[in-house]
Formats: structure tokens, C-alpha cells, sequence
């Protein structure tokens, strides 16, 4: 079983590329935890304001170490969150068969 994290991001008008160089900064930095399965990020190719971020973690408290890293607080929470209008983040379990 894999924790899987689904997040959309909405950028506010003028400010979708300071939003695509914070994923292009955290893309590396997030595949390089050790508890980090898989982690792309998408955009919409009819709004270029909408952001999709897929994830896969080892488990649930990867996910919250991912979250508590440093380039986490500084890049999510101490940066581009000024720059969304608005942000989804949804969770899931894989189903192994």
C-alpha cells in the first residue's frame, strides 16, 4: 500500500510562473526524500493557472515528513501560498490486489 496525495493548485492571475518555478524547484528536492515513490506535477493546457500535483509516499508519515522538510516550508508555505487562489489537497490509500 502506497499514500497518495492529490493536490490542485489555482495561481492568481500574473503569477503562474512564480507558481511553475516553485514546482520546478520542489519537483527534485520532494523525488529526493527518502520516503517519496512518485511526485509529477502537471498544467492544464486550457488554464494555464491550474496546477495538478500527483504524489506517492511509502506511507502516511511520509507524507507529513515531506510536508515538515525544509524546502517544504520554505518554497509551499513560506512562498507560493501568496501566490494561489486557491488549493485542494486530497488523500488516498492505494488498493493492492
Amino acid at each position: 500500500m502506497a499514500f497518495v496525495v492529490t493536490a490542485i493548485w489555482k495561481a492568481k492571475s500574473g503569477t503562474e510562473q512564480k507558481v511553475l518555478d516553485v514546482i520546478k524547484t520542489m519537483t527534485p528536492l520532494s523525488r529526493a526524500e527518502p520516503k517519496n515513490l512518485y511526485y509529477q506535477a502537471q498544467v492544464s493546457p486550457d488554464d494555464p493557472t491550474k496546477f495538478f500535483l500527483y504524489e506517492q509516499y511509502v506511507d502516511a508519515q511520509g507524507y507529513e515528513e515531506h510536508k515538515a522538510s525544509d524546502h517544504f516550508q520554505r518554497h509551499v508555505f513560506g512562498y507560493v501560498l501568496e501566490y494561489l487562489e486557491s488549493r485542494q489537497v486530497v488523500t488516498y490509500e492505494t488498493i493492492d490486489v
